[in-house]
């Protein structure tokens, strides 16, 4: 797995979209603080850009890098749930101005996937995680129900879990405020 991880990173950090398996749905992704490359994603999923995207963290340590000031209840939500979080969290910042949405949120999801993980942690940058799939169609559950369209897409394409046919659902998404009053959006 350590030269996949190598080349991961490699493509990520040369501006380049990857396809990934994550700790929920295949995702198509970049280097979150890069704007130009995730505009290339909005194009791909002929997605409108006022409909954002979510960022993936490897640890939750590192919200702070990544907004003003994270609610305290921040740490607690995610450590507490043993299925999936997206949070999404006011006072975006030191990301993308595109991933952010007008109202200064942003979407964010501390993976427990080991791979994820270690490709943030050697980017040493968020990436983005966005379902493989041209907008408005349905998420892809499993990598032999993306699109040739997206596979065509992509810059790389990630050689790990491409034959698993487990089928998973996409995270919970909450939206959180500063004073820590929270409700559901996706469950």
């Amino acid at each position: 797995m350590d030269e996949i991880i190598k080349e991961t990173v490699k493509n990520l950090k040369a501006g380049k979209i990857i396809l990934y398996p994550t700790d929920t749905i295949w995702g198509i992704g970049c280097d979150a603080t890069n704007a130009k490359v995730v505009h290339r994603i909005f194009k791909l999923k002929q997605r409108v850009e006022s409909k954002t995207m979510i960022v993936l963290l490897d640890s939750a340590d590192r919200l702070k890098d990544y907004m003003d000031v994270v609610p305290e209840i921040a740490a607690d939500l995610i450590n507490s749930v043993d299925t999936p979080l997206t949070v999404v969290f006011p006072n975006a910042k030191n990301l993308a101005k595109n991933l952010i949405a007008e109202d200064k949120t942003v979407a964010i999801r501390v993976v427990r996937n080991e791979f994820c993980q270690k490709i943030i942690q050697k980017l040493g940058r968020p990436i983005v995680s966005s379902s493989a799939n041209i907008s408005g169609r349905p998420a892809p559950l499993h990598f032999g129900k993306i699109s040739d369209e997206i596979k065509n897409g992509v810059d790389f394409i990630v050689p790990l879990e491409q034959n698993s046919v487990k089928e998973v659902k996409p995270s919970t998404i909450i939206k959180l405020e500063i004073d820590g009053e929270f409700k559901m959006i996706r469950n």
